[in-house]
């Protein structure tokens, strides 16, 4: 402090500095504790919204129209065969001499149909849909046993077809040594 200086500028600044600070951190707490929704969608959320709407346009389309409070697993299974021709991935059939070859040689005839990984990710995303839009778990066409059950099926046959087991190894416990 120089000479002639009034001590109660110093600390009339440091309160009005410590005042600023404080609501400067209160105001930013407030606003950063309020939820807001996000102005862009996750790539998550798009994906499941664009499969929602291609999953409606699909009961549409249906002769008749099918509404969604009455769509049942076997039209999400009748979805997933549609989805099936639309697939990338060479899945050999069991005449094929590469049933069962992770990498063949060469290019065979076999059909590209939809992986399971994806068929999974994509029954996944639309049972989430469901629920948001208001359905009950209990009437999820998408929960059905019989989609569960085709699931496991794809994925067993592919694994068999690729020569790929999804089996999970049991990880062994380090052995502890004296």
């Amino acid at each position: 402090m120089g000479q002639g200086e009034n001590p109660s500028n110093y600390i009339l600044s440091d309160a009005i500095s410590v005042a600023t600070a404080t609501a400067s951190i209160a105001a930013f707490t407030s606003f950063s504790a309020t939820p807001h929704p996000p102005l862009l969608h996750s790539p998550y959320e798009s994906q499941k919204r664009r499969d929602w709407n291609h999953f409606g346009h699909y009961l549409r389309s249906q002769q008749p129209p099918l509404s969604l409070s009455l769509c049942t697993g076997a039209h999400v299974l009748e979805f997933l065969r549609y989805l099936d021709h639309f697939g990338k991935t060479k899945v050999h059939g069991q005449e094929c001499p590469f049933f069962g070859t992770p990498n063949p040689p060469y290019p065979c005839p076999c059909p590209l149909r939809q992986s399971w990984g994806s068929l999974d990710a994509l029954v996944g995303r639309l049972r989430a849909a469901y629920q948001e839009h208001g359905g009950l778990p209990h009437t999820n066409p998408f929960n059905a046993t019989a989609v569960r059950l085709h699931l496991r099926e794809v994925r067993d046959y592919q694994a068999r077809a690729r020569g790929v087991s999804f089996k999970k190894n049991k990880k062994k416990r380090p052995s502890t040594q004296k």
